[in-house]
């Protein structure tokens, strides 16, 4: 595969980083996942936003033509990989700045752009599984998407290699977070529930948008801090990310539920799969045009 790298595509065997790169010795480095629909990336600007939001309180320097800049190495990456679509992490890292943390701002972030094949069935639903390691507080003033990834790791330890099983985070103090790799959704009574960021939970940029599509449809969505026991006799669970999308959850903890039967679920997959035809229909040129 060919990667983009500080504004050159290359070989991935051919990308190197420096040992001295903070990303990889501190972890002072943070990515957003995405994907396209018809060679356009789906919700960059959202995407963007929170990485510049995240960067702030890093001290990355974003540069000021980044969205223009994505575009163009989303175009050429699917087309030097002969893709018509493809997963993609943006990774912003601090850069080579020698062993020792620094209270500077770094100037001169390293941008990597990775891509690969989607997975060529969408998955309809999965089981979740209550972990046994807690969710850990955010390193900051909220969970960024940051190379600080030991407790995920941990997590889908726990859960094995099964891609249909997401573990879901509890808090230290028992209320419910988040997937490994997803944002949780339960429906009670046509009212749609989410754990708030006060749950150390991703503020999703998937979430967001579902939450929007739901309110749209009519349905009440109720964002706030939740436990087990308020999800356990939901009418559906399902989890959304930005690339699986919105998945429905057929089993908790062998306890069932409606899974890709589940009503409301259902309604949000259509609404979410008109929004992407809309994307695939706009003018331009593969990774070109405005934000969906």
């Amino acid at each position: 595969m060919y990667l983009y790298v500080d504004g050159e595509i290359v070989p991935d065997r051919a990308a190197v980083i420096s040992p001295y790169e903070h990303g990889f010795l501190y972890g002072a480095g943070l990515f957003e996942t995405f994907r396209t629909y018809g060679g356009r990336p789906f919700l960059l600007k959202d995407h963007l936003t929170r990485l510049q939001e995240g960067a702030e309180e890093y001290g990355l320097c974003l540069p000021e033509d980044l969205e223009e800049e994505v575009h163009r190495a989303v175009a050429e990456l699917l087309h030097t990989n002969e893709l018509e679509d493809g997963y993609f992490r943006l990774n912003v890292s601090g850069g080579a700045e020698g062993i020792g943390l620094t209270a500077g701002v770094y100037e001169n972030p390293r941008i990597i752009i990775y891509v690969k094949p989607l997975p060529p069935v969408q998955m309809q639903e999965k089981k979740l599984q209550t972990l046994k390691i807690r969710r850990n507080t955010p390193e900051g003033s909220v969970r960024r998407k940051s190379h600080h990834y030991m407790n995920n790791i941990l997590a889908k330890r726990e859960t094995g290699a099964s891609g249909n099983v997401e573990g879901l985070f509890l808090t230290e103090k028992n209320r419910l977070s988040e997937g490994t790799v997803s944002n949780l959704f339960f429906v009670k009574q046509k009212t749609i529930h989410t754990p708030d960021t006060s749950c150390s939970c991703l503020p999703g940029v998937t979430s967001r948008f579902v939450r929007e599509l739901a309110s749209a449809l009519g349905y009440t969505v109720k964002e706030g801090s939740f436990y087990p026991k308020h999800m356990w006799n939901a009418d559906e669970i399902f989890v959304t990310n930005s690339i699986q999308e919105i998945v429905s959850v057929f089993s908790w903890d062998d306890r069932p539920f409606p899974g890709k039967e589940g009503k409301i679920t259902r309604e949000l997959q259509s609404a979410y799969r008109e929004a992407v035809q809309l994307v695939k229909k706009q003018p331009g040129k593969q990774g070109e045009g405005s934000n969906e």
